[in-house]
């Protein structure tokens, strides 16, 4: 059955559901529309049918073929109703046990047939027994490679998914991409060609090493691996291009002390760290050139991030543009708000300029009145939400955008706060995130990015200890609660749901809140703050807290990013195995923001044998052992791989499907070397290798 119509391999693929089969649909919900995506599609895992073995010679847990004659064939009752077969193979007996069945099946295994049967041998020692094996009529001749196993979807079953990819692998244009001048140098290996590596990894041979396809250091998988990383750094690098072909308006820098610039470091309460002077400089030079600056300013929590954005603003604003700055959620955005509004606001007040705030909840008349100032260019700086994308909010002069938290913000998100700009022109894009971004990802998912760093915490900040304590010990923790409130400080407890569910069984917020404030008792005032609760009220919770009118707060994970109350300094973190490591160190950088000495309590329920899943120990331990971002990101990323770890960083942009970024560093670096060559000397074998391995993927690399 052909998939692939003429339009689909030419890379037009037909409008989705057009006249397709139930197969075919289920091909593209993988996508599998084009021959190369079929012969790309690799396998999971193999199985081997290629030997017949003896009954004798199995071990317990082998999964193992042999074939032999049926000498019993009943269905049973108890337990429950099943079919069980016994057969012979002259060596050994074998029962297998069937729970689902069907008559033809039963028919199949009629006592004296001769079969060939494949599946786990359990239960070596009382018996040998198969639980649903592969059942095939004996006597048929053996594969000669391996049996692939691809990953599928309901409705597409194994046989049928086997023979698409085979006549895609045979219909793929597979003719190197890679200039027979540079050529794969990897180690002293063998280099196979493409078309070589990818029908040996859909087929691989009985006699190779299965643990050399396992963990991908057999040369068919160095290429494919090689031909990834290149295809990813091409289309990062053609994005790169692409921009510094367009046009922004160059913000110039004014050196004079009535420069909002020079104002405005004149007003802030504290000096800057050195790394803060340095990323600061950066983000100047991008700013003054006529290329659309397009930065990551990433740095751990506490670094002082928002003070540069602020500052990058005030070059922008001094420069006679606009700037936006658009958070995730409403609390984040508020404090921007909150902090910015203090600095600027009197100073833009001199010149007839103010701070716009835009969020979904606010009343329509005040949003109209804000928008208004936007686009008569009053609002020289725009705070807030998705709303700051919306249709209806139209800007003067935008020239410098800022989103924050970025990595939660999608590709169609961030293309449209660039559309916001006037005319031909491009804003600067400065993305900041307190997530650190590990080397490896830096120099891949984030290569067309310039990427700025703030390694250095400002003066003050103390660290902060952290505990891990199981959930038997709260009345230890409450005692730690006490402690710290007597001391006039204040404390966060995070839950990690709203209300109970069926499905997890869950202490909720409201409960947490209703013990806690019984234990207390006054004069102590436990508040709580929830995603349900609507815009204004979390407002006002948070507002009660930094004036200390609230002691305890307990709170769902909206606190996690941009709260910043220096008298807090006890976090206790309930459930704590069932947050993520990056959620975890977001969470901790809540305290820790004062003089006062800070700590964080991981507070974990183990199962009934005292223990935690494995990543969750992992993660536990990562946060007990280091209070780095970097290494925290760097362990994040070992434990969950980069899927996970990006987040909708680039939602719908291509993922490494099966390069790794710690094993793989020396493909990597190849990739990143031959790319700018590739693109100077061999333009169109470059397109064509981003076509074959992206797709209409690589789009999404130029937002």
């Amino acid at each position: 059955m052909a998939v692939a119509t003429p339009a689909a391999a030419a890379g037009a693929p037909a409008p989705p559901g057009a006249g397709l089969s139930l197969v075919q649909r289920a091909l593209r919900k993988l996508g599998l529309v084009r021959d190369i995506d079929f012969a790309l599609y690799l396998p999971m895992r193999y199985e081997d049918e290629t030997r017949i073995v003896r009954l004798a010679d199995t071990r317990e847990g082998d999964l193992a073929q042999v074939e032999g004659v049926v000498t019993e064939s009943e269905v049973a009752f108890r337990p429950r109703r099943q079919l069980l077969v016994n057969i012979d193979d002259g060596s050994d007996t074998c029962q297998l046990r069937f729970f689902n069945f069907y008559p033809s099946q039963q028919k199949q295994l009629e006592v004296g047939a001769r079969v060939r049967v494949r599946g786990e041998v359990r239960g070596r020692f009382i018996g040998r027994t198969m639980m649903h094996p592969t059942v095939k009529a004996a006597g048929t001749s053996l594969p000669d490679a391996l049996t692939p196993v691809y990953s599928t979807i309901a409705g597409l079953a194994q046989p049928v998914l086997r023979r698409e990819v085979r006549s895609g692998l045979a219909r793929a244009a597979l003719d190197e991409t890679v200039p027979e001048s540079v050529g794969i140098s990897i180690d002293a290996q063998e280099v196979w060609d493409l078309r070589r590596a990818l029908s040996f990894l859909h087929y691989p041979t009985p006699d190779v090493a299965m643990a050399t396809l396992e963990d991908r250091s057999h040369p068919a998988w160095q290429r494919i691996k090689a031909e990834e990383l290149l295809a990813q750094q091409l289309s990062q690098l053609q994005a790169r291009r692409e921009r510094a072909a367009q046009q922004a308006p160059p913000l110039r820098s004014m050196t004079s002390a009535t420069s909002l610039y020079a104002q405005l470091m004149a007003v802030l309460p504290f000096g800057l760290t050195g790394a803060q002077q340095r990323v600061g400089e950066e983000i100047t030079r991008d700013l003054e050139r006529s290329i659309p600056m397009h930065r990551l300013l990433q740095g751990d929590v506490g670094s002082g991030k928002t003070v540069v954005a602020a500052l990058a603003a005030a070059r922008c604003i001094d420069a006679g543009f606009q700037c936006a700055l658009m958070a995730p959620t409403e609390i984040l955005a508020s404090q921007h708000f909150g902090k910015l509004v203090g600095w600027l606001d009197p100073l833009l007040a001199e010149r007839g300029l103010r701070v716009a705030w835009l969020t979904g909840s606010q009343k329509k008349k005040e949003r109209d009145v804000m928008s208004a100032a936007v686009e008569s260019g009053e609002a020289a700086l725009v705070i807030g939400t998705h709303a700051v994308i919306s249709e209806k909010v139209r800007f003067r002069r935008l020239a410098l955008a800022i989103i924050d938290e970025q990595h939660r913000f999608g590709v169609a998100q961030r293309l449209a706060l660039r559309g916001k700009a006037v005319g031909h022109l491009e804003p600067h894009l400065l993305m900041m995130s307190a997530t650190p971004i590990p080397r490896t990802l830096a120099m891949s998912y984030f290569a067309d990015l310039d990427v700025s760093t703030l390694d250095e915490l400002p003066p003050g900040r103390t660290p902060i200890v952290t505990k891990l304590v199981a959930d038997h010990r709260r009345d230890e923790v409450v005692a730690r609660i006490q402690a710290q409130l007597s001391q006039g400080r204040q404390v966060y407890w995070v839950c990690p749901l709203i209300e109970e569910s069926e499905a997890v069984d869950l202490r909720n917020a409201t409960e947490t809140r209703d013990e806690l404030a019984d234990v207390l008792g006054q004069p102590v005032h436990v508040g709580l703050l929830h995603s349900r609760m609507s815009t204004p009220d979390k407002q006002a919770v948070m507002a009660a807290f930094t004036a200390n009118q609230i002691q305890v707060l307990v709170s769902t994970t909206v606190i996690e990013v941009g709260v910043d109350v220096p008298n807090a300094s006890l976090m206790v973190i309930e459930h704590a195995e069932r947050f993520g490591l990056s959620q975890l160190h977001q969470l901790r950088g809540r305290v820790g923001r004062g003089a006062a000495a800070s700590a964080c309590v991981l507070l974990y329920a183990p199962n009934e044998a005292g223990r935690v899943g494995e990543a969750a120990r992992a993660r536990l331990k990562a946060m007990a052992e280091t209070g780095d971002g970097f290494e925290i990101a760097r362990r994040d990323l070992e434990i969950r791989g980069p899927g996970e770890f990006l987040g909708a960083k680039q939602s719908g942009a291509p993922l490494l499907r099966f390069a790794d970024l710690e094993t793989d560093a020396l493909l990597l670096d190849w990739a990143r070397d031959l790319a700018p060559r590739m693109l100077d000397q061999y333009p169109e074998l470059a397109q064509k290798h981003v076509d074959r391995w992206l797709g209409t993927k690589a789009e999404y690399l130029k937002a």
